[in-house]
């Protein structure tokens, strides 16, 4: 990035951001890529967009040259458990040249010591992203459970663990009206490390949020990639939301 001028910007350290792909093609990649490819991390190709998706190689080759990991959702990994699938899935992401894989039981009823065996299997030959928390917004999980699964997983041999939230911000660490449980999420960011957890926060609001409680370098994913650019706005404090407590120096934490 050229800057016009040296504006004091606090430096980056660290803060993961995670793109939510719903079906963008190879063009608009590019597109994304050349404008915010420096802060997009790892893409997310959401729940079984991958299956569907038509020139699918063209697309990865796209990211792949970028350097940007991709993971395949993983409600479309529950659909391969489900099916008995799992060794074509490892073959057909081995075909794909993925390196990462998603696993969650958001939806699928997934016994917690299976769930941490696959974690553990799949991670001989993966790099594993865990998530943790229902897609159903009735069902609520205790901080307690919350915690002891997060960690759990990361012990299995996770890369990082994702707090869910879906795409629109209803489930998990959201409750079903799109308000923050944000007793929850202070109980998680102390008890398993803000290094460890991806927090979804597809919304602006929940962005501003964490970045004013936890500062810069929280890891944030579900971004939708037209918001790349403005979720880095909000990192480096050139947004009204956390100017105050970035760019000039008044974060609380």
């Amino acid at each position: 990035m050229s800057a016009p001028f040296d504006l004091g910007l606090p430096p980056r350290t660290g803060g993961l951001t995670h793109v939510l792909d719903k079906g963008l093609g190879p063009r608009g990649w590019e597109d994304v890529l050349e404008m915010a490819g420096e802060h997009i991390d790892i893409v997310k190709l959401g729940w079984g967009t991958s299956y569907v998706t038509a020139n699918l190689d063209r697309k990865l080759a796209v990211l792949r040259a970028a350097d940007k990991p991709v993971v395949i959702g993983g409600t479309f990994f529950e659909a391969v458990y489900s099916k008995g699938k799992l060794d074509e899935y490892k073959r057909w992401l081995g075909e794909l040249g993925l390196t990462h894989v998603e696993i969650s039981d958001g939806v699928i009823d997934l016994p917690r010591e299976r769930k941490l065996e696959l974690v553990a299997e799949f991670a001989r030959d993966f790099t594993v992203l865990s998530e943790v928390g229902s897609k159903d917004s009735s069902v609520e999980y205790t901080a307690a459970e919350w915690t002891s699964w997060l960690q759990e997983e990361l012990a299995a041999g996770a890369w990082k663990v994702i707090a869910e939230a879906r795409e629109g911000g209803t489930a998990g660490i959201f409750d079903s009206s799109g308000g923050m449980r944000t007793e929850l999420v202070g109980e998680i960011a102390a008890a398993v490390g803000l290094e460890h957890v991806i927090f979804e926060a597809p919304s602006k609001a929940s962005q501003a949020w964490f970045i004013k409680q936890f500062g810069p370098a929280v890891n944030l994913g579900n971004i939708p990639p037209e918001e790349a650019i403005p979720l880095e706005t909000l990192r480096l404090g050139l947004r009204g939301d956390t100017l105050k407590e970035v760019l000039l120096g008044n974060h609380q934490s």
